[in-house]
């Protein structure tokens, strides 16, 4: 039998695993939509499980919901989540994480447009999405698609900055 605590343990990076954010455009009704979708590889201590159970824990002590629920990060200015487009790449920040990735021209283009990016944190492991590796068009779509995912998953619209104001 499993018994589970009332106190949350501390976050231990290792048990997050290895972290990539991957930026991509996809079409919305009104226009390109640049999304960044942040994951693990489940490769931390305690394998996908104790990826998911840490990703989870890093967002619920952020104050960041998993499931269905979409956060306006424009209407929330103390969110300790924060995206810098500069120079080509996307650098998100939280407490605990600092990811960037090399953002494709079409995102670019998306995100000043909008002002924002769809951030999609998922706590379930994908270790096919190799950091630096291209990922093919169809295993994105599976992955970032899957109800698994979404219902999983962290949904926060982040409003872009850059350095130059």
């Amino acid at each position: 039998m499993t018994s589970t605590s009332s106190q949350m343990s501390p976050l231990r990076a290792v048990d997050l695993g290895t972290l990539a954010v991957m930026a991509f455009s996809g079409e919305a009704p009104d226009g390109d939509m640049p999304y960044l979708l942040a994951y693990s590889l489940g490769d931390g201590e305690g394998g996908p499980e104790g990826s998911a159970s840490a990703i989870r824990q890093l967002l619920t002590d952020n104050g960041i919901p998993v499931g269905e629920t979409l956060i306006d990060g424009s209407k929330h200015p103390s969110l300790p989540l924060t995206l810098l487009v500069e120079g080509g790449q996307a650098v998100v920040r939280m407490p605990h994480l600092n990811a960037q990735c090399v953002a494709p021209t079409e995102w670019l283009a998306a995100v000043g447009e909008r002002g924002y990016a769809y951030f999609l944190f998922a706590t379930r492991a994908w270790p096919v999405a190799q950091p630096g590796k291209p990922v093919a068009p169809e295993d994105l779509t599976a992955f970032a698609g899957d109800e698994d995912t979404l219902l999983s998953a962290a949904h926060v619209l982040l409003p872009a900055r850059s350095l130059r104001g």
